[in-house]
């Protein structure tokens, strides 16, 4: 994953101390200036991603870095904060460009919070701007199978038209590849595809992370702010998930759907949209409507073409040419490797519980951890943990009868008894090779009744 960085324009140092700990104990890479010009310069040599921004510095102020910031990279989220903060400057912040605003002394979890926030903005934007300029995407629909032909013909059927799409199918399996692909096929491939992942906004902030909200709608609304609905104005909105939306919301998006018309949170101007709108779930939505958990309106205005993705168990003939793309795309053309008869065999028996990703992830793994040209079956079989998928019924005849601390305590011995006789019955090297302390390995002993043979 790639490392975010953040630049911190401040002139108190002890600001951006405090700041940069935060930022960098949240994974991220963080550079700090103490002036505007020296904030300009860094931005100019560094790949930044979002800027901390303080309204009033030396020698260049905020408000001007802001306007040459969003010149120069408009991509870039720009959070400015301040220690003299009014309505005015606010608005006239977010009018320039700016992403939010905040006043100091600050609350170091809603900076973390609205970090995060900005960054997935940011990279929504980059998203738009790639797709607009036609560059491939990351990943591929891979494979040659029926089932995943007939997800491509049911794809280009669709793609032309406006109708809304539902996309069923188990975690992993493609289904937001199945949303760009629809949104890359369409009319509006050159307006924005946005992506709103449901079941991780909180019901208290999904309202207006879809549709907006007003100044002054809650506590933190300091300006206007579009939502999802308007940001994909012209393009396409995929509501991933959606079958963790609570009831509540989802009334709400069913009032859009049959309306054509919404309100920002706040607000009683009625707005209007053209979007293309696709859903998709890894729920069983039958199950979920039967149990009252979906609202069966919603299904059947979402409906209109379901298209559903099949796991990669029931597409097994694509593993081969799925793990080539993978090992191409981890290894580099340079050295493009492969997995032995014998390894692929292994694959194909194994049942991908979590389908592509899963896949995606073993041949990462595998061309970090080992260097064969040809990936043997023993590798494969180690990053499958089949001996622990393969353990015989007969194996566990013994634990059969036990109460799990019976189970636990019998295997700690024969386990301990095991490396004890590796290790010659020394109890320290034997402590050092389990990870134990040495007084707890004697109490195990004690606790076992294991004799210690010389």
């Amino acid at each position: 994953m790639k490392e975010h960085t953040i630049l911190i324009i401040d002139d108190e140092p002890g600001i951006r101390a405090v700041l940069t700990d935060i930022l960098e104990d949240e994974g991220y890479s963080v550079r700090s200036a103490g002036d505007g010009i020296e904030g300009l310069l860094m931005l100019d040599d560094a790949c930044v991603d979002v800027v901390i921004l303080d309204v009033w510095l030396p020698n260049k102020g905020g408000i001007d870095v802001l306007k040459e910031i969003k010149e120069k990279q408009p991509e870039v989220e720009v959070i400015i904060i301040s220690g003299h903060a009014n309505i005015d400057l606010a608005v006239k912040a977010v009018k320039l460009g700016a992403f939010d605003f905040l006043e100091k002394p600050l609350a170091l979890e809603r900076i973390i919070t609205i970090t995060k926030n900005a960054l997935a903005i940011e990279s929504l934007k980059k998203e738009n701007k790639r797709l607009k300029a036609g560059i491939p995407p990351e990943d591929e629909m891979i494979g040659s199978s029926k089932a995943i032909n007939a997800v491509r013909e049911r794809i280009a059927q669709s793609a032309p038209s406006d109708a809304k799409v539902l996309i069923t199918g188990e975690n992993g399996t493609g289904k937001e590849l199945v949303a760009r692909q629809l949104h890359r096929l369409s009319k509006r491939s050159n307006g924005p595809f946005i992506e709103v992942n449901c079941a991780a906004i909180p019901d208290t902030l999904l309202e207006s992370e879809l549709f907006g909200h007003e100044k002054g709608a809650f506590t933190s609304a300091v300006a206007r702010r579009k939502g999802k609905f308007e940001i994909a104005d012209g393009g396409t909105l995929f509501l991933d998930e959606i079958a963790d939306m609570s009831l509540s919301a989802q009334a709400k998006v069913l009032r859009v759907i049959q309306e054509q018309k919404f309100e920002r949170v706040g607000g009683d101007e009625s707005l209007t949209v053209d979007i293309r709108l696709i859903a998709a779930t890894n729920q069983d939505i039958q199950e979920a409507i039967a149990s009252g958990a979906f609202r069966e309106d919603l299904f059947y205005r979402l409906n209109v073409v379901p298209i559903v993705v099949p796991p990669l168990r029931e597409r097994k003939e694509d593993i081969p040419l799925l793990c080539s793309y993978f090992l191409e795309k981890f290894s580099g053309k340079e050295s493009i490797r492969s997995i032995s008869t014998a390894g692929m065999e292994l694959l194909l028996a194994y049942r991908w519980p979590g389908n592509v990703r899963e896949l995606k992830n073993f041949v990462e793994r595998i061309t970090i951890m080992s260097d064969e040209e040809e990936v043997s079956s023993e590798t494969v079989g180690f990053f499958l943990n089949e001996k622990r998928k393969s353990v015989r019924p007969e194996e566990m005849k013994p634990f059969a009868g036990m109460k799990l601390s019976e189970a636990r305590d019998a295997f700690e011995r024969r386990f301990i008894e095991m490396k004890l006789k590796e290790h010659e019955y020394n109890v320290s090297k034997c402590a050092e090779a389990i990870g134990v302390y040495p007084s707890n390995l004697h109490g195990k002993i004690k606790k076992f009744g294991i004799e210690l043979k010389r």
